[in-house]
């Protein structure tokens, strides 16, 4: 009944984060388990509220990803069809390379914009709202995909089949899974130089003044060398915005920047203040000498 049902879903629907579900749910049990019987005080710490608090999320964005990616499949089967200038076959090797690849570029850059511009910001910021790190963490998704949307149109427009953005999409989501945990070490370091990790991932999500924006690559940690935003574990992180929201309702979570920038525009005296707090970085405030201060995304 399962494989019927999925084969009967359009090609852009099949999303491989649905089939790795029950992998998920396992190793968060394992996880959770683990926690309760071996909890420290200081590694791999829950907490009944936020974890549901973060399950609740990720349900929710299952119906709204589906929904944002059946809007894309018009767009994107419109540039694939009339304006890419050739058809990447999708059966071939270097395809799924160029996929892979182009899906990750994007993520990081989409992922370094969205840390560094409010509107897009108040957007993730429900990811970065927990103030543990554990697998349900990876599970507190943003509602609002349209930035990433707008992020994939390269790929169509190289010739990337509209269904295999989406797969490669969902492979790079599935991936980051795993790096929700503080549970796994430090791993060899051809795998730490290479790949994103638990130990990368935590720096991501620590509010330390050292480890605020860093690390946002999805599979590869490369572009963060590359790009000048890496930086290595040192300390256990602490986790959390910068400024905590201190409730568990989900709704209050995903939407509560999205007011504050509505009461910041709203006593806005220029045109030029009501851009900065849109635009500008989380924690942006104006100056009335004509200066500007900003604070940390994590804000």
């Amino acid at each position: 009944m399962i494989g019927s049902a999925w084969n009967a879903l359009p090609e852009p629907l099949r999303d491989p984060v649905a089939l790795a579900i029950p992998a998920f749910a396992l190793l968060l049990a394992i996880e959770w388990f683990a926690a309760v019987k071996l909890e420290d005080g200081t590694r791999g710490s829950y907490k009944g509220s936020d974890a549901r608090a973060s399950l609740g999320m990720g349900v929710v964005s299952i119906a709204t990803t589906t929904a944002w990616k059946t809007l894309a499949l018009v767009g994107y089967t419109a540039l694939y069809v009339y304006v890419a200038p050739w058809h990447l076959p999708a059966d071939a090797w270097y395809t799924w390379v160029i996929l892979i690849l182009g899906v990750d570029i994007l993520f990081y850059a989409y992922h370094r914009i969205a840390h560094r511009t409010r509107v897009i910001w108040a957007t993730h910021q429900a990811h970065h709202s927990s103030e543990y790190f554990n697998f349900s963490t990876a599970l507190r998704q943003k509602w609002n995909n349209s930035g990433e949307i707008v992020m994939w149109l390269p790929l169509p427009l190289l010739g990337v089949p509209p269904w295999m953005v989406f797969v490669g999409f969902s492979i790079n989501l599935v991936y980051q899974f795993w790096v929700h945990t503080e549970r796994i070490d430090k791993l060899p370091r051809p795998i730490e130089f290479v790949f994103n990790t638990p130990s990368h991932h935590r720096v991501h999500h620590g509010n330390d003044p050292q480890y605020l924006d860093k690390n946002y690559g999805g599979i590869f940690i490369v572009w963060d060398r590359l790009f000048g935003s890496y930086a290595d574990e040192i300390d256990r992180p602490h986790y959390g915005l910068t400024k905590p929201v201190n409730t568990y309702n989900i709704w209050t979570l995903q939407t509560h920047e999205y007011r504050s920038i509505a009461r910041d525009v709203a006593a806005s005296r220029s045109w030029r203040e009501r851009v900065g707090f849109v635009l500008g970085p989380p924690g942006w405030t104006p100056s009335r000498t004509g200066t500007k201060e900003t604070s940390s995304s994590s804000s």
